[in-house]
């Protein structure tokens, strides 16, 4: 009984007692090349897995950290941003000074910013997204993948500016005017460069007025009309 059990044993390593057959650990080399063949064929998926198994099964590879940015980005692709995100953390908690750090934080913001969505919703993704494309323009404001997110950081201001916006109008709808004040001058403070300003001025000229403070108002007037003369709600101000 003894002998059956080592043999069984010593079998395992390629095959099992039961006879299931066990897949012989690949090379590096090999994993590769199936994921390739695998992302070639669109097979974002399929590939992911072979890119992740890749650097599970041989870490300390030189083609590791390149393993896990082809998994992060194959997950991508495949519109899998929560396990996209996953093999990107992974990469900048074991690779950060790796050359292809900057691509990762651009991947990192890409997930979020392709799950930004209406702007009445809740604007975790466009903060999220905005958070990591400042952090690329940080730490390498020369790369490539900085001056591409360029145009989206401003588009995710002007979307989180817009829903601050929002909330501002529903708080003067139900004449909650120091909710509103509140948002309005945060879009003047934290959202000075969007196209949100000057209906901020002028919002903030109506809660003022709406709350008496009519010195108040005069000056967010003045304000907009010195700095947005020709500005649509500029003209409001005279109707």
């Amino acid at each position: 009984m003894k002998k059956i059990i080592i043999f069984c044993a010593l079998a395992g390593i390629l095959v099992g007692c039961g006879g299931t057959e066990i897949e012989p650990e690949k090379s590096m080399s090999e994993l590769y090349t199936e994921a390739y063949a695998e992302f070639n064929d669109g097979d974002y998926e399929s590939a992911a897995e072979l890119f992740e198994r890749a650097e599970s099964e041989h870490p300390t590879d030189a083609f590791a950290p390149d393993a896990l940015v082809m998994a992060a980005y194959s997950r991508y692709m495949d519109d899998d941003f929560p396990s996209a995100l996953i093999a990107a953390d992974r990469f900048m908690r074991f690779h950060p000074g790796h050359a292809d750090a900057a691509y990762m934080i651009y991947l990192r913001g890409m997930c979020y910013y392709r799950q930004v969505s209406d702007v009445r919703r809740e604007p975790g993704m466009s903060i999220y997204a905005l958070q990591q494309f400042e952090l690329l323009r940080q730490r390498f404001p020369n790369s490539e993948y900085a001056k591409n997110v360029k145009n989206k950081i401003i588009i995710l201001q002007n979307y989180i500016a817009g829903k601050v916006m929002y909330l501002a109008r529903d708080d003067m709808r139900k004449e909650n005017w120091t909710s509103a004040i509140t948002r309005l001058q945060s879009v003047i403070t934290n959202a000075y460069n969007t196209v949100m300003v000057p209906e901020a001025l002028y919002r903030l000229t109506q809660c003022y007025t709406a709350i008496g403070l009519t010195e108040q108002a005069s000056g967010y007037a003045d304000t907009l009309r010195q700095n947005f003369p020709d500005n649509e709600w500029t003209k409001k101000l005279d109707k």
